[in-house]
């Protein structure tokens, strides 16, 4: 193909490419066959053609969060709104990204006004899309002209960058491929915080005499921090205050997570028990960046009035708001009351993580505890090989996580010594499949190893992911948990059916259809392979860790499997409570 004239999809792919974008995740379309036509050919960007709108939606999700950016490209109507549950989850859990499409042109316009027409994939409102993508983005345009697409274009990636969420920008379907002038060669940046002078001092103020006040305050660090790129400032704050820290689950891996002053995840009652112990101890929490779900209900009722909550939503010291204050500005203003003060650092040091084979062996099932069924494998025990076999090897450094909701989400809370940005979840959207979407845009954003860990019924929903996985190359390794049913969905309905005896059983609805994965697997592309207990665990860890020459890669499918009633006890607490 030759082209010569600078279009507006060129516009758009440089601005992309200066931000380090080098992948865009597509699913083709005629009305944005211009775009997907140019992105073909576009020097520094490879077109990752995936198996459905989820699949891409869910990658590009995951690469935003390692990457900083990310776009994805699809069809308008038909596409856009199958993959409007993963922009969703990237909207509520701070992922930007650039979702882009192409509307019916101006000409199909016309003759809809003059004739009454009903195009292909349009629900008769050609408007839909983009109103729809409102709701889930902080930007969302149709643009009808080249000559106003430039500072569209722009707007929309400024808006992605500064609140890390996704935008949505499509154009007339001819207008992709019309000429454009070419942008500055300066990479967009996000808008620079600004807060009310007086909120802040204020707000700050506070804060700091409630700090100050408090007997053992701590750290309570969110995903903001790190999607704002402010982990350094949160360090600085640690380093400075001396208090000891922990994250959400959303917020996992703000830090690595192998400093003194770390005491674990907080999961409310899936956390090791140490961790709550502490958290209810404290009696000031300075939490930055924290989006607090209904995982922390109980922490909120008691603990609403003890907090210090800055947020790029909100802030607030105790119960009293503060508008207008920024999330980056607070902190700042924060460190240098703690670095002026002969009060701090505070000398205390976080307790021992537990030590192996804890905290993994006492939250295994009791009835699979006995000598005689010790090779059986549980949701703990394959933790519990699988992070000693990583730290034995050294491996934690080059891989990332990637995470569905799951009762493997929950139980894998409980890890330690993870790096900065290795422990990618659906924690607050909390959408079962998006751990295998997200695989090849975990492993292509990171440039580290997408090690996935799928429940079998989230796995089902997405597993066409292992296809595109094999198409580029990637040999991410993709752990299903086949157990036969929606565990976590069942805690939550009715925890008795996980009882030994015949009177116990799943609802229906929670049961699934038997997969021969190992077929699966050779029919994707993919190397398979079988565990059922213990020691074949091991022996299976030790061969997919080899990793081949880039070009003779495969994804890894691992089935492992777990007795139907085995209730890790993480979950079990949080069904009970």
């Amino acid at each position: 193909m030759t082209k010569k004239t600078f279009n507006v999809a060129d516009y758009l792919l440089t601005r992309l490419k200066q931000l380090n974008v080098t992948e865009v995740f597509q699913i083709p379309g005629d009305y944005v066959k211009h775009f997907t036509q140019t992105l073909e050919y576009f020097p520094g960007i490879e077109t990752i053609g995936t198996t459905n709108e989820l699949d891409a939606a869910y990658a590009a999700d995951a690469y935003g969060r390692t990457r900083g950016m990310a776009a994805v490209s699809l069809q308008y109507g038909v596409s856009t709104f199958s993959a409007l549950n993963a922009v969703a989850g990237a909207y509520v859990e701070r992922s930007p990204m650039i979702v882009i499409s192409a509307t019916p042109s101006a000409a199909d316009r016309r003759n809809t006004k003059k004739y009454g027409i009903l195009y292909h994939h349009s629900t008769g409102n050609l408007n839909a899309d983009r109103d729809i993508f409102d709701y889930v983005t902080v930007g969302a345009d149709t643009i009808s002209t080249a000559k106003s697409a430039p500072k569209k274009i722009d707007q929309l990636i400024v808006a992605a960058l500064t609140h890390k969420r996704p935008v949505y920008v499509a154009c007339y379907e001819e207008v992709w491929g019309q000429p454009c002038a070419r942008p500055s060669s300066k990479p967009l940046k996000a808008l620079p915080p600004r807060s009310n002078k007086t909120n802040l001092k204020k707000a700050v103020d506070r804060a700091w005499q409630m700090i100050q006040d408090a007997d053992n305050p701590m750290i309570f660090a969110g995903v903001e921090v790190l999607r704002h790129g402010l982990s350094n400032l949160l360090q600085d704050i640690i380093n400075a205050s001396g208090f000891l820290y922990t994250t959400t689950s959303l917020g996992k891996t703000v830090l690595d997570e192998r400093g003194n002053k770390f005491i674990g995840t907080y999961a409310d009652v899936a956390s090791i028990p140490q961790v709550p112990q502490l958290v209810d101890e404290a009696d000031c929490y300075l939490t930055l960046g924290t989006i607090i779900t209904d995982d922390y209900v109980s922490f909120m009722k008691s603990k609403y009035g003890e907090m210090i909550l800055a947020t790029t939503e909100e802030t607030r010291v105790g119960k009293t708001k503060f508008a207008g204050v920024a999330l980056e500005d607070f902190m700042k203003a924060i460190l240098r009351k703690f670095k002026s003060s002969k009060q701090y650092p505070s000398k205390v040091i976080a307790p021992a993580p537990p030590s192996y084979p804890e905290p993994w062996i006492s939250n295994s099932d009791p009835k699979y505890n006995t000598k005689r069924n010790a090779e059986i494998l549980t949701y703990n025990r394959f933790f519990q090989h699988s992070m000693k076999f990583l730290t034995d090897n050294n491996m934690l450094k080059d891989i990332v996580w990637t995470f569905g909701v799951s009762s493997a989400m929950y139980v894998a809370t409980n890890a330690y010594g993870l790096y900065q940005n290795s422990y990618i979840a659906s924690a607050a959207w909390q959408c079962i499949g998006f751990e295998t979407g997200a695989a090849s845009g975990a492993q292509l954003g990171s440039g580290k190893r997408a090690w996935t860990v799928a429940g079998d019924g989230g796995f089902m929903m997405i597993c066409q992911a292992v296809s595109t996985c094999a198409k580029y190359n990637l040999d991410a390794v993709i752990f299903v948990m086949n157990n036969g049913v929606y565990a976590i969905e069942q805690v939550f309905v009715d925890l008795d059916a996980f009882k030994r005896g015949k009177q116990y059983k799943f609802d229906e609805f929670d049961i699934l259809g038997k997969w021969d994965y190992m077929a699966l697997a050779k029919a994707y592309g993919a190397e398979g392979y079988q565990v059922k207990d213990v020691s074949g665990l091991k022996r299976t860890l030790k061969k997919i860790s080899v990793r081949k020459p880039k070009r003779q890669r495969k994804p890894i499918l691992v089935e492992v499997q777990i007795p139907e009633k085995n209730l890790a006890s993480q979950m079990a607490r949080l069904g009970e409570e």
